[in-house]
């Protein structure tokens, strides 16, 4: 779900059973629930499909009367995994940051594109990321992943 609005925060964290991140390129997690920061009044809340019919109408419970915006936009959303040695350097094919481990430490959030396709990429471990790609994107994500591994055999 996309969380909007910097009023709704303390009552998101509550109904959503995690603290919504309020530093910059940053995540907040409890189990299967996970915060993750995208801009100053938005946020990317995952948690398992099953919950989150449950799950919405308790946010929108507690946000009542609260400006904010909760958008369900799994239908729209894949998450890929790109994990083991030389992920950051697979990645860095299509991504524009140093995906250094020292300039994008473990537990980084950050909007970016690979290459054309708008992604959301979350360091979840020295050597792990997760990827938030549009479903519509994720062919073209995934072939241009493959394709830098090709030519790159020794990743």
């Amino acid at each position: 779900m996309l969380l909007r609005g910097v009023d709704a925060v303390a009552a998101a964290g509550k109904a959503f059973g995690v603290a919504i991140p309020t530093t910059s390129c940053e995540f907040n997690a409890d189990g299967a629930r996970v915060a993750l920061w995208l801009g100053p009044d938005e946020w990317l809340l995952i948690a398992p499909e099953a919950e989150t019919p449950a799950l919405q109408a308790k946010l929108e419970a507690a946000l009542s009367g609260i400006a904010h915006s909760l958008v369900d936009i799994s239908h729209r959303q894949t998450a890929l995994a790109v994990e083991g040695r030389g992920a950051e350097l697979l990645l860095n094919a299509g991504v524009p940051l140093d995906l250094s481990l020292a300039a994008f430490p473990v537990g980084a959030v950050v909007r970016t594109i690979f290459e054309k396709a708008e992604i959301i990429l979350w360091r979840q471990q020295s050597d792990s990321f997760h990827v938030e790609v549009w479903r519509s994107f994720a062919p073209y994500v995934c072939a241009l992943l493959e394709a830098a591994r090709d030519d790159n055999s020794s990743l």
